[in-house]
């Protein structure tokens, strides 16, 4: 087995930050060396907490100078996730970023920069880029098996806690910026940047705080369309959660999202896949670790990073495009 890669994780705030601590735990490839946050308070909640359990707490400048760090994973909260990162980068780290990419476009291309200046590899956090249902569909794509992509139709949805809707009330982009974000992604994987957005905000719960919990935003290419689809009073919204893609070769319909559950229409046989629709099995991995096992291969010089710092600049603008938020600050 090769070393292990010295990392660390700054901030617990992030949704999916205690996912992210388990995954890098129990990682081959990654030595956990010690784990940020600044609110003594949380840290000793946080304690309790099995994912958290025995790790080493440090100052943000106790880990950033520990010998042989090669690598941080930024969870704090999506507002402090750029300016963190930028130290990170800085201090000549490959940095694991979570999603979204803050609000600042200018921001995010400036660390982005950073990161191509120093060799770095910035990986960003959306959770499907790995899962096995969203990579059969990419290859299948670029194997051209769906022919011409007219089409992508998709969701991204679930019911959320009062408690969690006061915390996103901070950002005005709603659930298209914390959920959409994630679809979004996968979208531009298969089309490139869209030539133009159009977002439908809504708040349509019975609640009288003005989320934005009900949003649409179509993508338009100049021989496709997407929709984004993303609601905060969806039941039992994770098995609504799907990712279609349709060309005149074939249509791919992954839903529900987790676990992945993948049916294929093909107009002809393709592979060891026969004409007309079926279902494809694809593995129900965990969240986050196929993520941390491509970060090591790149840190390693194992490979090329698959997600360039073009795409992930375009996902930024058509989130926020999407969101109803300004990219020009």
């Amino acid at each position: 087995m090769p070393q292990r890669i010295k990392i660390g994780q700054i901030g617990t705030g992030h949704a999916h930050a205690a996912g992210k601590i388990a995954s890098l735990r129990r990682s081959d490839d990654f030595e956990v060396v010690g784990v940020v946050e600044p609110d003594e308070e949380r840290r000793r909640e946080l304690e309790k907490d099995s994912a958290y359990e025995g790790v080493t707490w440090l100052t943000e400048e106790q880990l950033l100078n520990t010998d042989g760090l090669k690598a941080v994973a930024v969870e704090t909260e999506v507002k402090d996730l750029l300016d963190t990162a930028e130290r990170a980068v800085a201090a000549g780290k490959h940095i694991h970023l979570d999603k979204p990419a803050g609000e600042n476009l200018p921001q995010f291309k400036r660390l982005l920069d950073d990161a191509t200046r120093q060799h770095l590899t910035v990986q960003m956090g959306y959770m499907y880029r790995y899962n096995p249902g969203f990579q059969f569909i990419f290859q299948a794509v670029r194997d051209g098996w769906l022919g011409d992509i007219f089409a992508l139709h998709t969701v991204m949805s679930k019911t959320m806690s009062m408690e969690s809707r006061r915390k996103l009330l901070a950002y005005p982009g709603g659930t298209m910026f914390e959920l959409g974000c994630h679809i979004i992604d996968a979208a531009i994987v298969v089309l490139g940047r869209p030539d133009r957005v159009v977002p439908f905000p809504r708040h349509s719960a019975r609640y009288d705080d003005g989320l934005l919990d009900n949003q649409l935003a179509v993508l338009e290419y100049p021989r496709a369309t997407v929709t984004v689809r993303s609601a905060l009073m969806e039941v039992d919204g994770f098995k609504q959660r799907q990712f279609v893609v349709s060309g005149d070769g074939g249509t791919a319909d992954l839903r529900p999202l987790e676990p992945p559950k993948l049916q294929l229409a093909l107009a002809r046989p393709r592979g060891s896949y026969k004409k007309g629709y079926q279902d494809v099995p694809v593995e129900n991995l965990p969240r986050y670790d196929a993520d941390f096992v491509d970060l090591a291969k790149v840190i390693r010089n194992e490979k090329e990073f698959e997600f360039t710092p073009e795409h992930d600049l375009a996902v930024q603008e058509t989130i926020l495009l999407a969101s109803g938020l300004p990219t020009a600050t």
